[in-house]
């Protein structure tokens, strides 16, 4: 290999290498258990009368949240056209349809599709520590079944 090959690759590698030491420098976003117990507290002091739903970030990076949700009522059937939701449950007790068809679908925003209700679904009983991933394009519902459900999640882009 001739000197100027040579320096050519490692310019290449110079290149390749560097984004991702930078990507490395950053150190990850945390949050302490008390610090999430704590905003869920707030969170949910901070419902109004008869809100059955409430989101807020609890980490973000690169242009990616993590938040969560606090369900004191049903929502509505739902999809996600280009995104996956990856989601832990923290708190309370529910249940989730999943799979199926949506009923009725109607398109709400660009990120979100709207139903009456799923047909055909799966139906699992939710509680702390339970983990599940909803694939861009599946239909989802949550229901409650105690006082409340608290979610921890985020969306995933679908592969392109």
């Amino acid at each position: 290999m001739t000197a100027a090959r040579i320096r050519a690759a490692l310019a290449s590698a110079l290149l390749i290498a560097t984004p991702l030491a930078a990507q490395t420098t950053a150190p990850a976003r945390f949050v302490a258990a008390a610090d999430v117990q704590a905003q869920i507290e707030a969170m949910a002091k901070a419902m109004k009368p008869g809100q059955g739903f409430a989101w807020q970030p609890l980490v973000q990076a690169d242009g990616h949240v993590a938040a969560l949700e606090i369900w004191k009522a049903p929502g509505r059937p739902a999809v996600h056209p280009a995104d996956a939701e990856y989601v832990m449950v923290v708190d309370g007790a529910g249940t989730m349809i999943s799979g199926g068809t949506l009923a009725d679908a109607k398109p709400t925003r660009a990120d979100l599709t709207e139903g009456s209700r799923i047909v055909g679904g799966t139906t699992r009983s939710l509680k702390p520590g339970d983990v599940f991933l909803v694939p861009a394009g599946v239909p989802h519902w949550f229901g409650i079944t105690g006082e409340r459900l608290v979610l921890l999640g985020t969306k995933l882009p679908a592969a392109r």
